[in-house]
């Protein structure tokens, strides 16, 4: 009786299939098989790129005239400490009986590195209906679903030949980038760092940006230096309602463009200090008398306000509202 071989990324969902497929009975090592439906799983990765060593037994001794290291043809080798999984795996592919395989590994390209890789290392014949599920949930509908409208797995070459170009690049990139910088600054930073174990330098398309976040982040922080400025803080009485205020410059008012205080040529640069250093004034045609739309530079234009604000209101009868000016801190390198 021929059978069909469903492959899942990892048990847990392989386990989900096997419910849904009515696959039970006692599990084997592995693998879980009942009538004409066998389900096993990958525990993630089970095939890695070979190291240069294996190219070449040379490569072993780090050197840059071993570099850069190009290889016409990749080699692929198992995991050691996964390959119980992959030589059961790689069985259920080739058994004989076994004349459909139902690729389940994720739907994504990493998904479809992961069965490409064994496919390739167990050497699965082409006479063999290889078919992809692509599914969104792993709800028994979308198992349902992806299982009945599985596509020939030819359809997603180009998936997988994006999934191969960007391993390839990875390890390139790795393997080239760690060991040129670890001969030339390797010496230099173990004798900084006072290690008494050699620490390589390690380089990669995703650890090395993400990193790069950190250490910015870092200098950022030792760099922080704070910078006051001056709000002007008001209290309010309105039908016998006390509430607290604060002063925001509004467009077309005195400290919005005072001429007195702004040159038309200087207002460029003014702009683009205030975007360099991801101020909310940015956002503003500022003078260079307010650090932001609610605060001043110098305590003297705060109070130049508190003084306007109250000689119009005492023109007006009224007594002066404003009670004070407020130092505030924003965190910002210099």
């Amino acid at each position: 009786m021929s059978k069909r071989l469903f492959i899942a990324e990892k048990p847990s969902v392989a386990k989900e299939f096997a419910k849904v497929l009515g696959v039970g009975g006692a599990g084997r090592d592995g693998y879980i098989e009942s009538g004409d439906a066998v389900v096993t799983w990958c525990v993630g990765h089970l095939i890695t790129m070979s190291y240069p060593e294996v190219y070449d037994s040379s490569m072993a001794k780090w050197s840059a005239s071993t570099l850069p290291f190009l290889p016409e043809n990749f080699l692929y080798e198992v995991i050691p400490q996964v390959k119980k999984q992959f030589d059961i795996v790689s069985g259920l592919l080739l058994r004989d009986d076994v004349d459909t395989i139902y690729v389940c590994t994720d739907s994504g390209r990493e998904g479809e590195y992961i069965y490409r890789l064994v496919d390739q290392m167990a050497g699965v014949p082409d006479t063999k209906k290889k078919l992809r599920v692509w599914i969104d949930s792993q709800t028994e509908e979308e198992i349902k679903r992806g299982i009945s409208e599985a596509k020939p797995i030819s359809e997603y070459d180009p998936l997988s030949d994006s999934a191969y170009l960007r391993a390839k690049e990875d390890y390139l990139m790795g393997i080239n980038f760690s060991r040129i910088l670890s001969v030339k600054y390797g010496k230099w930073l173990n004798n900084n760092l006072k290690e008494k174990k050699w620490t390589s330098i390690s380089v990669g398309r995703v650890m090395s940006c993400v990193l790069g976040m950190v250490v910015v982040r870092e200098w950022e922080i030792r760099r922080f230096t704070k910078t006051p400025f001056y709000r002007v803080i008001g209290d309010f009485d309105i039908d016998g309602s006390r509430f607290s205020g604060e002063w925001r410059v509004r467009e077309g008012s005195f400290f919005y463009e005072p001429e007195i205080y702004v040159k038309k040529n200087d207002q460029k640069d003014d702009e683009s200090d205030a975007e360099d250093k991801g101020d909310k004034s940015a956002d503003f045609s500022l003078s260079k008398v307010l650090y932001k739309e609610n605060g001043f530079r110098k305590e003297e234009d705060a109070r130049l306000l508190i003084d306007r604000i109250g000689a119009s209101q005492k023109t007006d009868g009224e007594d002066g509202m404003i009670t004070g000016v407020i130092e505030s801190v924003e965190k910002k390198t210099e």
